[in-house]
């Protein structure tokens, strides 16, 4: 099957994240850096999308037949054809002009109200409609109807259509709620977005999957559910990622050096437990305070180690280079106590960590003695399959918004190999 995903504003990453999610993931185009084409053997729907940070929208191909734009409202009508009463329609197109685009809606509402069927529109030739007018539309799970995806793309001399249809998109209000409403939120560091979390989780999926390291242990609940997977988040703040494990139903372990967040995260913990009817019987989890430079005693590992490691103080402004300096060195020094800690007293366990970058006039300043404390310790740094390297040596994914001056750089490392075996 071939699917289609807008990405987000990290498109590098969110391609990385599709890697490491489907086992089978294979990229067979990207269209403008805004759009993966793919392929897989999985049926992949709305409960899937859920589990990513990275994708904006998902479409699913419906047809490989050579089709024009003249046999739009054909598709549109075949789509529908089991729907009763009105229908709202909606299409997302790529490199459709716009007059063509207006023209495609006048043509699917003339046909469908000459077959009797009472119809309206989301989105416009402008814009297409919103993933939250998606959802308000009831055009996800195809009650009301669907939104057709267009794609044109173009081959050498030649172009052809893409079509398909949505099959899931971001859900924003579930989103901002997780975010906002949780009853702890410390604005005095960065705040690591629910999305990222997502995909930081998908990231060490797919290295426990690749790993010889302790494997998941399975609950038997649906068929061709995932594994649930044990994480562990040793600088946890007041819990992000730990919430976004729980939400999966994977079992949590979090720790941190401040009671504050200790405390914090344990609220929200809490709150989301009680919001998503989640018990600890069915999903485990365990908080304490911890400095993770000091050495780990846990009865039984965890499969992977997804975390956030310290980024020091927010900023609203560019830092002066002189702080830069001492920030990094201070980080520097935190993150090889961290990782010969790991190495030391948990190993074989993989760890996807986040590490600052600070944002000045000549670009950014990012960690660089680390990489040897990497290399020596053995850990092997890697990207799941089809990703290239953004930044030339460095085997990492970097995450960074326009208005923020401290980025996020995120790094996959596979445990030594003598590890691997303990």
């Amino acid at each position: 099957m071939q699917y289609a995903a807008f990405l987000g504003h990290q498109p590098l990453i969110s391609i990385a994240e599709l890697s490491a999610a489907i086992e089978d993931f294979t990229l067979k185009t990207v269209l403008d850096n805004r759009i993966a084409i793919f392929d897989t053997a999985q049926d992949l729907d709305q409960e899937f999308l859920d589990t990513l940070g990275g994708i904006v929208v998902l479409a699913k191909q419906i047809t490989e037949e050579d089709l024009g734009l003249d046999d739009i409202h054909k598709v549109l009508s075949n789509e529908i054809k089991s729907k009763r009463g009105k229908v709202t329609f909606s299409l997302r197109t790529h490199n459709i002009p716009r007059d063509a685009i207006s023209t495609l809606y006048r043509r699917c509402k003339k046909n469908l109200k000459g077959q009797g069927r009472p119809c309206r529109y989301v989105g416009s030739e402008k814009k297409p409609a919103p993933p939250i007018v998606l959802f308000d539309s009831e055009l996800i799970d195809g009650k009301d109807g669907c939104e057709l995806v267009i794609l044109g793309i173009r081959e050498d001399d030649s172009s052809r259509l893409w079509i398909g249809r949505t099959i899931g998109a971001q859900d924003i209000n579930w989103y901002s709620f997780r975010d906002m409403e949780k009853p702890v939120r410390d604005t005095t560091i960065g705040l690591l977005p629910p999305k990222l979390a997502q995909i930081m989780l998908n990231l060490g999926a797919f290295l426990v999957r690749e790993s010889d390291a302790q494997r998941p242990t399975p609950k038997p609940k649906k068929k061709n559910e995932p594994l649930i997977l044990t994480i562990y988040d040793p600088f946890c703040g007041t819990g992000v990622i730990p919430m976004e494990a729980l939400l999966r139903e994977w079992d949590v372990l979090a720790s941190d050096v401040a009671k504050k967040a200790v405390t914090g995260c344990t609220k929200n913990m809490d709150w989301l437990r009680k919001e998503e009817k989640i018990l600890k019987k069915d999903v485990s989890s365990e908080i304490w305070k911890q400095d993770a430079t000091k050495p780990f005693d846990l009865k039984n590992k965890p499969d992977v180690i997804i975390t956030e490691t310290t980024l020091g103080p927010a900023m609203t402004a560019r830092p002066p280079m002189k702080e830069v300096a001492k920030l990094k060195t201070q980080n520097e020094k935190i993150q090889a106590q961290f990782l010969e800690n790991a190495a030391t007293t948990l190993p074989g366990v993989p760890i996807v960590c986040a590490w600052p970058a600070w944002k000045q006039k000549g670009g950014w300043i990012h960690l660089d003695k680390v990489w040897k404390v990497i290399d020596k310790l053995g850990y092997r740094p890697c990207l799941p399959p089809e990703v290239d390297l953004e930044i030339p040596g460095r085997m990492s994914l970097f995450y960074r918004r326009k208005d923020q001056f401290v980025g996020r750089e995120l790094v996959m490392l596979m445990p030594p190999k003598n590890a691997e075996k303990e």
